[in-house]
């Protein structure tokens, strides 16, 4: 913006300060994106009838007024933009600096109006020119598509709409034939770019062959790839990039599990196929859509909204909140050589992304049909709120979190952050190994009365630091959280809640989780990974994971305590790795299975290293709970003296009622009754 504009809006701001737009110390501009027009005032909620003034168009026009309006003086009160219903196409993101700061006694609020339609701010395109395609498709030219315009997803009247996909629909996976020579019992962290094929997976014939994405499953990640070459003699792919991980499944020898996108000739109902070479978009309509009448969005932009601090120069955007809004539409695609199989899909950028962000409100909002992960914290962000929210449909994770580490200057790093009676759900459609709330180097943060579901990964994790190197995760709290069918049976070695490194107040407790599926191994319900130390687990209810209610690989001075874990299919508590300080101390828990084994893994060597007394175990086969060297040896080593083998009298296990009765065994024992009856999402 020009200083002479500039200094224009500053004047209109401070004479609009005494009309329409100002009501006692709060002032109010108004956006319609049907009926507005940015060389109004913006200060009314409609047009005069001369039509010579009335609200905004766009977003970004009363994001300037704003800025004006702040230029002239400080206020005293709120300063509000109504947002009307419709839709917002952007065509670059809505960005806020420090400028657009407002203060605690008159924060800038961007708030949703009520009415028959959603505000919509969206970084997509509606197609149009559809015409008949020779497979019953429609057709439409993109011809951003030639010039590197790539989307992995659209959506259909705001419904998710993927690639085309073999195998086709209701069958999961291929399984590659060999390794292309590659050696089985390497390390697992050994590259691979190549393998081999079964007949009839792979074509070499296919239309658009470079158009074709391979996504491998191995360990806990999912990898992505273009198509080098394919040699049908052979049959063998070679791919465009290296993976991190060797393509074996998991740490078996077996080769891994694999799927193929964008193959025009697969096209199904419900998918599309982008043709870069014809700059063309198929799309097969679903089951009950009718020809050319469904709105087909396109995204274009990877970041929608952004605040743009700068936490190294100490400036920073402040005591702005967006309220009510919808946010969709977003793209991402990563650099050539990167396959995007690093940890938790942690690269995978945002929608709304905040850095230098302090006392920022993003509250009921919906973030929904997004590329990436839903919203960004990045360095140097405090005090911000994210709460009462929708994320859904999301092609990576939910909410991730992450500042300066241990040795960034004390600016940079992130923490204070409330993430509160969020809804997450259907995450992971793109980016298999993303996590629903993702908190790395950050501190005090409380994820509280969330319910996060249907995800492939972990649903929550906390911590970034392998081992028990210096760390700035502390003080995280994370209570009355609803998680639950997490995994789905695709990927390995994950949590509901995943932890790793130093992370002293740190508590996990009072959640309900249920339903964690892995596929080869670690379908665990609390998982305190890699150095995992000074952790609290307790109060927590635990049912219905395929391989243990608790797994600790290493850590310290842990604390698991008064906890039910309930019906874990393979093992029920896991340890696998002994260390040389007390581990953690597992006391007045209620161990309740059917299958399986009761402990699982190392428990030898064990003896001054853990401390496990006062909890319930009981077997409801009928079978007697086996301990490691027997029950005699395992007191006789100083573990579970006073504990029992009883059954704790739940109220109905069948129908997952795990209230106790009032006769339980676990009460003389210490335990207290959990109280999960606010967990998840309260009413606002």
């Amino acid at each position: 913006m020009s200083r002479t504009r500039f200094a224009l809006l500053v004047v209109l701001a401070n004479a609009l300060a005494s009309v329409s737009g100002a009501r006692g110390d709060e002032f109010a501009f108004h956006v319609d994106a049907t009926r507005g027009d940015d060389g109004w005032s913006g200060t009314a909620g409609a047009p005069n009838p001369d039509r010579t003034d009335g609200p905004f168009a766009s977003l970004a026009k009363a994001r300037d007024a704003v800025r004006a309006l702040r230029a002239g003086g400080p206020r005293k009160g709120p300063v509000r933009v109504a947002v009307h219903p419709g839709r917002y196409e952007l065509d670059k993101p809505l960005e806020f600096t420090p400028a657009d700061s407002g203060t605690a006694s008159s924060p800038t609020v961007f708030e949703a109006l009520p009415g028959n339609e959603p505000v919509v701010v969206s970084g997509g395109t509606v197609v149009k020119g559809w015409k008949n395609g020779p497979r019953g498709e429609w057709v439409a030219d993109l011809p951003g598509l030639k010039t590197g315009w790539r989307f992995r997803h659209v959506a259909v009247d705001g419904h998710w709409r993927g690639r085309s996909r073999l195998p086709g629909k209701g069958k999961d996976f291929f399984v590659m034939a060999g390794l292309a020579g590659a050696d089985p019992n390497a390390k697992y962290d050994t590259p691979a770019d190549r393998f081999e094929y079964a007949p009839g997976q792979i074509d070499p014939n296919w239309k658009n062959l470079k158009d074709v994405e391979i996504v491998a499953l191995h360990f806990w990640v999912d990898s992505h790839f273009k198509i080098n070459a394919v040699d049908p003699d052979r049959r063998v792919v070679t791919l465009d990039r290296f993976s991190r991980r060797k393509f074996t499944d998991d740490y078996q020898k077996t080769p891994a599990r694999y799927y193929v996108e964008n193959v025009y000739e697969a096209l199904e109902p419900g998918q599309f196929h982008a043709d870069a070479t014809s700059g063309a978009i198929h799309y097969r309509p679903d089951v009950g859509e009718a020809p050319f009448m469904n709105e087909l969005v396109a995204p274009r932009l990877t970041t929608l909204v952004e605040f743009r601090g700068d936490p190294g120069a100490g400036r920073f955007v402040e005591h702005v909140t967006l309220k009510g809004l919808t946010l969709s539409d977003s793209t991402w695609e990563p650099d050539p050589a990167d396959a995007v199989d690093g940890q938790a899909a942690s690269e995978v950028p945002g929608a709304l992304v905040l850095s230098g962000a302090r006392s920022i409100g993003v509250e009921g909002c919906r973030l929904v049909n997004l590329g990436g992960y839903g919203i960004d914290l990045r360095d140097g962000c405090r005090e911000v709120r994210i709460i009462g929210n929708e994320l859904a449909n999301l092609g990576a994770g939910g909410i991730h979190v992450n500042g300066g580490d241990a040795r960034a200057p004390e600016p940079r790093r992130t923490g204070t952050v409330t993430i509160a009676d969020n809804r997450l759900h259907h995450l992971g459609r793109l980016f298999h190994s993303a996590v629903g709330i993702l908190i790395r180097n950050a501190f005090g943060v409380q994820v509280a009365h969330n319910e996060v579901s249907d995800l492939y990964y972990t649903a929550v994790s906390v911590g970034w630091v392998w081992g028990y190197a210096p760390s700035v995760s502390r003080d995280n709290i994370i209570e009355f959280n609803h998680l639950h069918h997490i995994g789905h049976g695709m990927l390995s070695d994950m949590g509901a809640v995943y932890t790793l490194g130093i992370s002293p107040g740190t508590a996990v407790r009072n959640n309900l989780i249920h339903d964690v599926e892995a596929h080869g191994y670690g379908g665990w319900g609390l998982y305190t990974d890699e150095g995992s130390s000074n952790i609290v687990l307790e109060n927590n209810l635990v049912y219905r994971t395929t391989h243990g209610g608790f797994h600790q690989h290493y850590g310290r001075d842990n604390v698991v305590r008064n906890n039910i874990f309930a019906l874990a299919r393979n093992e029920q508590i896991v340890r696998s790795r002994d260390e040389p300080h007390r581990s953690f101390t597992f006391e007045r828990n209620i161990v309740y299975y059917r299958t399986g084994e009761l402990f699982g893994h190392t428990w030898a060597g064990a003896s001054d290293h853990i401390a496990v007394d006062y909890n319930v175990y009981w077997n409801a086969s009928g079978k007697p709970p086996e301990f490691p060297g027997g029950l005699d040896a395992w007191r006789g080593r100083g573990f579970d003296r006073h504990s029992v083998i009883a059954d704790p009298k739940f109220t109905d296990p069948s129908h997952d009622d795990f209230r106790l009765l009032p006769d339980s065994p676990a009460f003389p024992l210490g335990f207290r009754p959990l109280d999960l009856s606010t967990v998840g999402p309260r009413t606002p």
